[in-house]
């Protein structure tokens, strides 16, 4: 992924182009987004620039072999953490990054905007917390005691930093606040706030800004998508619940888990636009000419609402529950959030 992949957040790409072409790289920084908003594919992004070769016209080449590397994610001086458990993948009694790291890998390019659900079934960690341990810390500080292997910049990329225990952030800090020369840390939180003030306040911070996720799934989902979710909502609108159950049962005839949750969330980034586009407050909501909106009036208690349902359809949809069941329900709590 080069910068001219990412959706959005042009500020953020900006600043980091600008962090390299200037040689004034911070020794670490926080990413900070919401959920599934592209914050790892941005850190890709940014790495894939950093150890490009042959950089043109503001971004990587995508063809040398530092790029290749680092898109498939061997590149061998940058080094992924993430929060790990015992299960199907990783047996160890003391599970690092490292033993699962072709399931994560092959996640990221099933899908670079995951979410911490996906991450832990993929790992087959059966209902499991994941964490960073501090034999993960262990394992970080016995990496970058090692000279670079190709004589340029090593870094680690913590994915959900927020799951480091006390013990694993005691045995980094001095390395996070003197790290080695060309040592980069790039840690990408969904909960900043959780992330211990010890880390996060040696770190430089970017925010992630969350409107990517709309985009991005306006381009991923296809025109029966869109069609059932605009069927859904008129048959909400009209109070018709017999319209609204017939795109439910369009919707769970795609066998496909996949293009269900891409329903959830462009479904999540309509709503916000109408609730937006309610508040007078165009500007912010990219809504373009194209856009097919509802003409009808929602309240704004429907949308808040309504984004909270989705969001948990989308996550039960993560945890393998029946597509019916959870459709069935969406429609159930939409006609409730809209007076009916």
């Amino acid at each position: 992924m080069a910068f001219k992949d990412i959706k959005g957040n042009e500020g953020v790409v900006a600043a980091l182009r600008t962090m390299v072409d200037s040689g004034r790289v911070p020794h670490a920084m926080l990413f900070y987004e919401n959920p599934s908003s592209g914050g790892l594919g941005i850190a890709q992004s940014f790495l894939q620039y950093l150890y490009c070769t042959d950089r043109r016209d503001g971004d990587a080449c995508g063809q040398c072999p530092n790029c290749l590397k680092i898109a498939r994610m061997v590149h061998p001086d940058v080094h992924y953490v993430f929060p790990v458990n015992g299960g199907d993948v990783i047996t160890s009694d003391h599970p690092v990054s490292s033993m699962g790291l072709s399931a994560f890998r092959e996640l990221y390019r099933a899908n670079p905007y995951f979410t911490e659900q996906d991450l832990y079934q993929a790992l087959g960690m059966g209902g499991k917390a994941g964490n960073i341990s501090v034999f993960e810390a262990r394992d970080i500080i016995s990496v970058l005691s090692l000279a670079a292997v190709q004589d340029s910049w090593r870094c680690v990329v913590m994915f959900l930093p927020e799951r480091m225990n006390q013990p694993a952030a005691n045995k980094l800090l001095k390395l996070l606040e003197e790290p080695p020369q060309q040592t980069l840390f790039i840690l990408i939180t969904q909960s900043p706030e959780d992330v211990m003030s010890t880390i996060s306040s040696r770190c430089q911070g970017l925010r992630i800004l969350p409107f990517d996720r709309a985009s991005i799934y306006r381009e991923k989902v296809d025109g029966e998508l869109a069609s059932i979710w605009h069927t859904m909502l008129d048959g909400i609108m009209r109070h018709s619940l017999s319209a609204s159950l017939e795109a439910v049962d369009a919707l769970t005839a795609i066998k496909s888990r996949d293009a269900h949750r891409s329903f959830c969330a462009y479904a999540a980034g309509q709503i916000r636009q109408i609730f937006l586009r309610s508040k007078h407050l165009e500007d912010i909501a990219y809504i373009e000419a194209s856009d097919s909106l509802p003409e009808g009036c929602l309240s704004s208690s429907f949308c808040l609402s309504a984004l909270g349902s989705l969001d948990k359809a989308e996550y039960l949809l993560g945890r393998n529950v029946s597509a019916k069941m959870v459709f069935t329900d969406l429609v159930n709590r939409l006609f409730i959030s809209n007076g009916r």
